[in-house]
């Protein structure tokens, strides 16, 4: 399979703690230049002081990185797959660093973030453009191309569906039928919302096209039609400023107090089982679920299934083929399509200051 003009895969994840001693210096790198004072970093750090001071996040992309290592090598695709970390080792300064003294000239990006926004999608370009220019001369780093947003794109929906279907499957007889899901993402400032994508509106448009999609696979195969929300979790920041609602907690509480009796939690804006999905559902929100009476299941993520892992070969080879001036097949479900291989200027506008990115039409890279 041609793969040109690539000579490398790079991995880009958020990257989490990996012991205790680890957790308040992470989450002063997630948190860097907002002023968070550090007993409040403790504070939230109890959620993985709670766990031995470990995020499981590095652990699931070692195991997907051996199964996409695994997936390519089986297809005949001989190319080095690169990981950096956008908070904590191995730092993606440090990965694009060895990446340019391993003589790498340009590099297809993998992102653990499958929607539109600053935080899941700008943030890491950014993250990218500053990896290269630590190298001296962003120019004469590795060319790096972040892959499309793969939110819809069936090999990252098909486990989705199996999930709530293996969910719904194990709840009581009685109850399965009439259980409602919840699909539940990261909550992000509404204004932040408002600007992500070209057009603003993307976060949320993108996940209620997904949901849309995975609830009537889910009613095709089940044969029964479920009702279903899009929720949010992870809420943080000052009280003031507007967040994407209703929170999971809230939401179900409303629920009880109209009759629902049995929930599918689908943490649908997720690719893993990381300390959002461990602590804000399988820890809160299955207790909240609980005291209110409501069974409640939490269907997995899509982790490393294999289709999801021959999702990420899917998007390399269609980019190849793009950057080649070839035509290329994009495999999405949905209404929306496929998103842009380069980010359109101003996309996923950063409110707090204009800094420079890699893979967008305005890259220093694609000069010229």
């Amino acid at each position: 399979m041609d793969v040109s003009p690539y000579d490398a895969l790079l991995f880009v994840s958020f990257g989490g703690p990996e012991k205790t001693e680890d957790v308040v210096p992470f989450l002063e790198n997630v948190t860097r230049g907002r002023g968070i004072p550090r007993e409040r970093l403790v504070e939230v750090g109890h959620h993985y002081f709670d766990r031995g001071g470990k995020s499981p996040i590095n652990d699931q992309n070692r195991a997907f990185l051996a199964e996409l290592r695994k997936d390519l090598a089986d297809n005949g695709i001989d190319l080095p797959v690169y990981w950096g970390n956008r908070n904590w080792d191995p730092y993606l300064s440090d990965t694009v660093a060895q990446m340019r003294a391993d003589g790498i000239e340009r590099a297809a990006v993998f992102a653990t973030s499958a929607y539109s926004s600053y935080s899941s999608c700008r943030q890491y370009r950014e993250n990218l453009f500053t990896a290269c220019d630590a190298t001296g001369d962003v120019t004469d780093a590795p060319v790096l191309d972040k892959l499309r947003h793969y939110y819809n794109h069936p090999g990252f929906v098909a486990p989705v569906v199996d999930g709530v279907l293996a969910s719904i499957e194990d709840l009581p007889e009685g109850e399965r039928d009439q259980a409602r899901i919840l699909f539940v993402t990261h909550s992000i400032p509404t204004s932040m919302n408002d600007n992500a994508g070209p057009e603003g509106g993307a976060y949320v448009a993108q996940h209620l096209d997904v949901a849309g999609v995975v609830a009537e696979q889910v009613a095709e195969r089940r044969g029964v039609t479920h009702e279903w929300d899009l929720v949010y979790c992870s809420r943080s920041g000052a009280p003031h400023v507007p967040w994407l609602e209703p929170d999971v907690n809230d939401h179900l509480e409303e629920l009880a107090g109209n009759g629902v009796g049995a929930v599918v939690m689908c943490p649908v804006g997720f690719v893993s089982d990381h300390m959002e999905v461990v602590y804000d559902l399988d820890t809160e929100a299955l207790a909240t679920a609980e005291k209110l009476g409501i069974d409640a299941r939490r269907s997995p993520t899509a982790g490393e299934d294999p289709r999801f892992v021959a999702a990420v070969r899917d998007l390399l080879l269609e980019r190849a083929a793009a950057e080649r001036g070839e035509a290329a097949e994009r495999a999405t479900l949905g209404s929306r399509g496929p998103s842009a291989d380069r980010c359109p200027v101003g996309c996923c506008f950063n409110q707090r200051s204009q800094l420079p990115t890699l893979a967008g039409e305005d890259s220093p890279q694609y000069a010229g």
